[in-house]
């Protein structure tokens, strides 16, 4: 989701070798608390929010909730870049479950003062794997935030799990999946629209010039960006979305 993140190294007040422990709250309201080698099989996308997502007046960032079309619910989030973030993760085909919030990681660092971080993400892909994600703009990255990010990397290394710090993503790439996403709902999957589409496209064709042969392009485009959004058409969404881009099948079939 973003290039060229930064190789987290430990420091002088770095993490240890050993001795995480991770606290996290199942979907029945039970408060555990394990060490980490024993919690690498929980299902973790799964899991409540350990924290609130709290909102209060002359707050400076801005937190809601995400339906997600992936996990057919909603996800927290506590700003609006955690909000693209969730959205670039439900757009993602790969993923296949995300939580928010997902554990509280505890530790001791070498001068054993206790320390504490809740990531912001955990997905999980289609082939097992999962990603710990947390939000933070490059400019806001405070040397006692490395600190935690670095534990949180040592941690995910040891039960097998990848970790990104991801900053702001790519402007237009947000703007044409916040377009898509405005059709992700399956209400828009209107039948037999969404089959004419498919055969429209077997062919690379401009997106526009698609929709009108298949009929009355305000019937037909909500269908035609669902599609997009499923992957079962494809689009370049590294570039601006506009009437010639050209659609083909997609990914997902």
């Amino acid at each position: 989701m973003e290039a060229g993140l930064r190789v987290l190294t430990g420091g002088a007040q770095g993490p240890p070798a050993d001795g995480f422990e991770v606290g996290y709250i199942e979907r029945d309201g039970s408060e555990l608390r394990r060490p980490l080698a024993d919690v690498w099989s929980v299902r973790f996308e799964d899991v409540a929010p350990v924290r609130a997502f709290k909102s209060y007046k002359g707050q400076r960032h801005l937190p809601g909730l995400w339906w997600s079309s992936t996990t057919d619910g909603h996800i927290g989030y506590e700003s609006w870049l955690e909000r693209d973030h969730v959205m670039l993760m439900d757009f993602d085909p790969a993923v296949v479950g995300v939580s928010s919030q997902p554990f509280w990681l505890f530790w001791m660092s070498k001068n054993s003062k206790g320390l504490s971080h809740v990531p912001d993400y955990f997905a999980r892909r289609d082939d097992g794997s999962a990603v710990v994600f947390d939000c933070r703009p490059a400019e806001r990255r405070r040397p006692r935030d490395w600190e935690k990010f670095e534990a949180t990397r040592a941690a995910c290394d040891q039960v097998g799990w990848e970790f990104r710090l991801v900053g702001a993503p790519d402007e237009v790439l947000v703007r044409n999946v916040r377009w898509l996403a405005g059709y992700r709902h399956p209400r828009h999957l209107v039948e037999p629209i969404a089959s004419e589409l498919r055969k429209v496209f077997a062919a690379s064709r401009p997106l526009m010039d698609g929709a009108t042969l298949t009929g009355d392009p305000i019937a037909v485009l909500p269908v035609l960006f669902h599609l997009l959004w499923l992957h079962e058409l494809a689009v370049d969404v590294q570039v601006p979305l506009h009437a010639a881009a050209m659609v083909s099948p997609g990914t997902v079939q």
